[in-house]
């Protein structure tokens, strides 16, 4: 009978003759470089969202009026000159939406006066 040889289990690997230089990373834009544009990414520059244009608000009406007709309504209206009024119950609430109006067409940091109108 003839005996079969099987084939080793492990295979044993050579010892390299000398130490080897690590395989180097490819040459790419540093952190915080800026790349090239991907496919699909829009290259119009927007303006930023964040931006201040350098508006306030100087006038502001709070009113709290819950659907239901037995809660009483609140309001508040203030503004940046000191102007500053609540009401409570749907008569006064509609009242001071009222003034707060009137306080809007009179205050003078929303409607300052010109040097010619105030000379006139």
């Amino acid at each position: 009978m003839s005996t079969r040889r099987h084939p080793p289990l492990k295979s044993i690997t050579t010892t390299p003759d000398g130490p080897h230089a690590a395989p180097q990373p490819v040459e790419g834009p540093a952190a915080g470089d800026p790349k090239g544009v991907a496919e699909g990414v829009p290259i119009a520059v927007r303006p930023d969202a964040h931006a201040d244009d350098g508006r306030r608000p100087a006038a502001w009406l709070h009113i709290v009026a819950p659907p239901s007709w037995g809660v009483t309504p609140s309001a508040r209206s203030g503004c940046a000159c000191g102007y500053e009024r609540q009401a409570i119950g749907r008569a006064d609430v509609l009242q001071l939406i009222a003034a707060h109006g009137e306080h809007r067409a009179t205050c003078p940091l929303l409607n300052p006066v010109s040097e010619g109108r105030a000379a006139a």
